[in-house]
């Protein structure tokens, strides 16, 4: 029985993430040094694993979070169809209660499947969905990459996870998912399905103290 087995992760904490400031796909930002712990701890943790393939999303905090297994000369591949979801124009923007109740209702109309409803200038997840296909479509046709890891962001790991699992996206929430979480998932080329083995995973990271904040 063919499988692959994938290891899905979500970048480490940047200082963004720290302040609660939405990213999205049109904010590069980079690790800070609690996220490069992270990093740290989960190559650490999950050195021993042999990857065949490593595959980013063109934002360097996702590259920043494998840098360790990519320092071994474990090839990778960076795609825009990983990126996160736009938040349009609030992107970026330090949060205030206006913002707040902003994504607050757009979340909730995506709960209740409007999910057509993008971001003001920014994109909706059918949108992220339809980008995603392409590249799951590259990653499936290889089925002699066996082991590999994937690193991306919050809401597109949310949507990618619907779509392996063939849910319809009111399910997104349901994926919970913290700065450099691990989900894994085996795929069965024999039976074409997913299964979902490890879900948002923090255990590589019980050893890292926790960053002080003034």
């Amino acid at each position: 029985m063919k499988r692959k087995s994938i290891y899905l992760i979500r970048h480490g904490e940047t200082d963004l993430n720290r302040k609660g400031v939405v990213q999205g796909s049109g904010v590069d930002s980079m690790l800070n040094e609690w996220g490069e712990a992270q990093a740290a701890a989960f190559f650490n943790a999950y050195q021993h694993v042999p990857f065949d393939k490593i595959y980013t999303s063109n934002l360097q905090r996702t590259q920043q979070s494998v840098r360790g297994f990519i320092n071994q000369g474990i090839p990778y591949e960076s795609y825009e169809g990983l990126n996160e979801i736009s938040w349009g124009l609030r992107e970026g923007k330090e949060p205030n209660s206006g913002d707040t109740t902003y994504y607050r209702d757009l979340v909730l109309a995506w709960k209740v499947g409007d999910f057509d409803r993008a971001a003001e200038e920014g994109e909706s997840p059918v949108q992220v969905r339809a980008r995603q296909i392409p590249v799951i479509e590259t990653i499936l046709s290889r089925p002699h990459e066996r082991n590999i890891l994937i690193a991306m962001h919050g809401r597109a790991m949310r949507v990618l996870l619907t779509t392996l699992f063939n849910q319809s996206l009111i399910h997104m929430d349901d994926y919970e998912h913290s700065n450099l979480c691990l989900y894994r998932i085996n795929y069965s080329y024999d039976t074409q399905q997913f299964e979902l083995e490890v879900k948002n995973d923090t255990t590589h990271l019980l050893s890292l103290e926790i960053p002080q904040t003034f």
